[in-house]
C-alpha cells in the first residue's frame, strides 16, 4: 500500500465563494479530474474540503499545489515520491521562516500585486522603483524568494491570457540584466571566488543568476561558467581558475548516474564539490558519505552550508 504524504492541508474557513470544483481545478491546472481524484485518495497529494453532499471544493492553495505536483513529475520525479519531497520542502520553508508572521507574508503579497500591475503595464521605470524599495527593504533571500521568484514562477507556469508570455519576457530580461550588475559588483576585488555552473542545462539562467547572489558573500565573490559545461571538462577549468569551490546547480531530478559523475569528478578536483538546487535534495541519500556536499535548494541555507563547509563544519 502506497505510503500517504499529506501536503496541501486545507486552509482554515476558506469563505465558500473562494473554493473551486474540480472541473474548474482541471481547467486552470489541465491535470484531469481522474488524476486529481488518484493524486489525493493515493498518494495524499491534495486534500480538498467536502461539502455535505461529497463533492469536493479546492482552494487556490490546492491549485497552486496541483501545479508544483505537476513540475516535479515534469523534472522526472515520480508521483509516488513527490509527497515526500514537497513535505521536506515545507518542513525546510517552515524552519528558516520561523521569524516571520502571517501579516508579513501578507506584505509579500501585496508587493508582488505591485509587481504585476508594473509587468503587466510593461512599465521599466515603475518596476525599477519597485526593484529598488524592494531591496532596500528586505534582506536579499526574501528579496528573491518570497517576492520576486515566486511572481516570476506564477507568470512562467500560468500563460492562459493573451500577453503574459511577453510579459514574463520582460521580468525575465529586467531581473537577469539587474542581478548580473550585482554580481559583477560583488565578485569585483574579491580575491577567493567559488565556480558555479549548471549541469546540462538543467535550470533558467535566472534560477543560476540567482543561486549565484545567495552564495555570494562578503569575502567569497562567484563566477558563472555558462549552463552546458561538460562535467568532464569541469577539472581543467578549475585548474586554470583555482576556485575555493565548485558548485554545481541543478533543478530537475537526477539521473542514477549523476551522482557517481559527481563522485568521480569529485576525485579529479583540487577544490571541493557541491551540488546545489532542487536535485541536491533528491541526490542527498545517494551522495551521503562520499566527497560532493549537497547545499540544498533554499537560499537562506545555501549561503550556510557553504560557510560551514568551507570551515570544515559540515560533513558531506
Amino acid at each position: 500500500m502506497t505510503e500517504l504524504v499529506p501536503v496541501t492541508p486545507a486552509p482554515d474557513s476558506v469563505p465558500q465563494d473562494e473554493l473551486f470544483p474540480i472541473r474548474e481545478v482541471a481547467r486552470l491546472t489541465g491535470i484531469n479530474p481522474v488524476t486529481l481524484r488518484a493524486w489525493e485518495r493515493r498518494y495524499g497529494l491534495i486534500q480538498p474540503t467536502r461539502t455535505e453532499s461529497g463533492h469536493r471544493l479546492y482552494s487556490m492553495h490546492d491549485v497552486e499545489a496541483v501545479r508544483e505536483i505537476l513540475g516535479w513529475i515534469e523534472r522526472g520525479v515520480a508521483v509516488s515520491k513527490v509527497g515526500k519531497i514537497m513535505a521536506k520542502n515545507r518542513a525546510a520553508q517552515v524552519q528558516v521562516k520561523a521569524p516571520l508572521d502571517d501579516p508579513q507574508q501578507g506584505e509579500y503579497g501585496q508587493w508582488r500585486d505591485q509587481l504585476k500591475l508594473a509587468v503587466s503595464a510593461f512599465d521599466e521605470e515603475l518596476l525599477e522603483r519597485l526593484y529598488g524599495q524592494i531591496f532596500s527593504s528586505y534582506a536579499l533571500p526574501v528579496v528573491f524568494q518570497d517576492i520576486f521568484l515566486p511572481f516570476w514562477k506564477q507568470l512562467l507556469q500560468v500563460r492562459d491570457d493573451f500577453g503574459q508570455t511577453s510579459e514574463w519576457l520582460f521580468l525575465d530580461g529586467f531581473l537577469r540584466a539587474r542581478i548580473t550588475q550585482r554580481l559583477l559588483l560583488q565578485r569585483a576585488g574579491q580575491s577567493r571566488q567559488l565556480l558555479l555552473t549548471a549541469f546540462n542545462e538543467q535550470c533558467r539562467e535566472l534560477e543560476l543568476l540567482v543561486a549565484a547572489l545567495m552564495l555570494g558573500h562578503d569575502q567569497i565573490g562567484v563566477r558563472l561558467l555558462g549552463p552546458g559545461a561538460p562535467l568532464e571538462e569541469l577539472t581543467l577549468v578549475c585548474e586554470k581558475l583555482q576556485p575555493v569551490a565548485l558548485v554545481v546547480f541543478s533543478n530537475h531530478a537526477p539521473t542514477a548516474e549523476l551522482p557517481k559523475r559527481l563522485q568521480r569528478l569529485a576525485l579529479t578536483l583540487d577544490c571541493p564539490l557541491m551540488l546545489a538546487g532542487d536535485a541536491a535534495d533528491l541526490a542527498q541519500d545517494r551522495l551521503s558519505g562520499s566527497p560532493v556536499a549537497c547545499l540544498g535548494n533554499d537560499g537562506r541555507l545555501m549561503q550556510k552550508r557553504l560557510r560551514q563547509f568551507l570551515s570544515g563544519r559540515l560533513d558531506t
